[in-house]
């Protein structure tokens, strides 16, 4: 009987300290269950942004938004095809973090033709190539931005992009686009040619520049045991005097790499990614404050016949 009634007097302490702990945790909840989650800053990826966010990234950003372009091609044997769409995101990543403007998912679609050869190129054709930047472009003015900043990373793209963009004079738009192209100066120059250990003529496509770059920026990617798998060596199997010829780039470098990856370092990759963001900075605060170029586009287009 005894020890009947300790063994009830037993359980009745056990549930009523099993009570008083579920209520001590109601009055009094842990720092995990109290705390929420801290409010996130406006996010500057227009894929990350929601429906409601939309007014406040228009006002924030000046109506700006940057359109990151790359390609998908081979670089050499040892850094990856998305190496120019890993440049440019990384570049207005960073950038809008001291400078704030959306940014337009990666963008992939340029001139690649000299390397269809090449096995990951993805080559569309040029009417496809054409239509879908001006669609694109048209498409972002329509969602409310005024200012399209093309930043771009792939060497065979510049000359389409400035053609495409003096061909917004053909007809009226409601909004400006600009392309940014960073310059150097006499204190870049003098700390690239410390570090720089390659011939700079002939470091143009995966080469020492390229690779140390992707070597600060995704040194996982990098495979720098194979960078010297192949010659990136100018093969010169083409001279016409003062001519120019699509086949010129194939001819020269029929590898898909120019330069000599194997000489890079991450030394190098963050003097040049930090002086390019440095400039798109400059640039970015340029272009937020504009508001000459849509007054004088507007001034021409009055008079233009149309």
């Amino acid at each position: 009987m005894k020890n009947g009634i300790r063994r009830g007097i037993k359980l009745l302490l056990i549930l009523l300290a099993v009570n008083n702990g579920v209520n001590a945790q109601t009055a009094h909840p842990s720092p995990a269950s109290s705390t929420s989650p801290a409010p996130q800053s406006l996010p500057s990826r227009w894929d990350e942004l929601t429906a409601s966010d939309w007014p406040k990234a228009l006002d924030r950003s000046s109506r700006t938004c940057i359109l990151p372009i790359g390609i998908l091609e081979k670089h050499g044997p040892h850094v990856p095809i998305g190496s120019d769409l890993i440049q440019v995101r990384e570049w207005a990543a960073r950038v809008t973090k001291r400078e704030y403007a959306v940014v337009f998912p990666d963008y992939y679609y340029g001139q690649i033709n000299e390397a269809r050869h090449q096995p990951g190129t993805f080559a569309l054709p040029e009417r496809v190539v054409w239509d879908m930047l001006e669609a694109t472009c048209d498409e972002i003015a329509r969602n409310g931005f005024d200012k399209i900043l093309l930043i771009n990373a792939h060497g065979g793209n510049p000359e389409l992009l400035k053609y495409f963009i003096q061909t917004r004079l053909e007809k009226r738009h409601d909004y400006a686009v600009y392309f940014f192209q960073p310059g150097t100066d006499s204190s870049y120059l003098a700390k690239m040619a410390r570090l720089h250990k390659s011939d700079p003529a002939g470091d143009q496509h995966a080469g020492e520049r390229e690779t140390s770059v992707l070597l600060y920026l995704r040194p996982d990617l990098v495979k720098m045991d194979s960078a010297a798998n192949e010659s990136g060596a100018n093969q010169k199997r083409l001279s016409i005097p003062d001519i120019y010829t699509a086949i010129w780039w194939y001819a020269d470098y029929p590898n898909h790499y120019a330069g000599d990856g194997s000489k890079a370092t991450r030394e190098l990759g963050q003097l040049v990614t930090e002086h390019v963001i440095g400039s798109l900075e400059k640039a970015l605060a340029a272009v937020k404050a504009d508001t000459k170029t849509l007054q004088l586009q507007k001034e021409y287009f009055d008079r233009v016949k149309e």
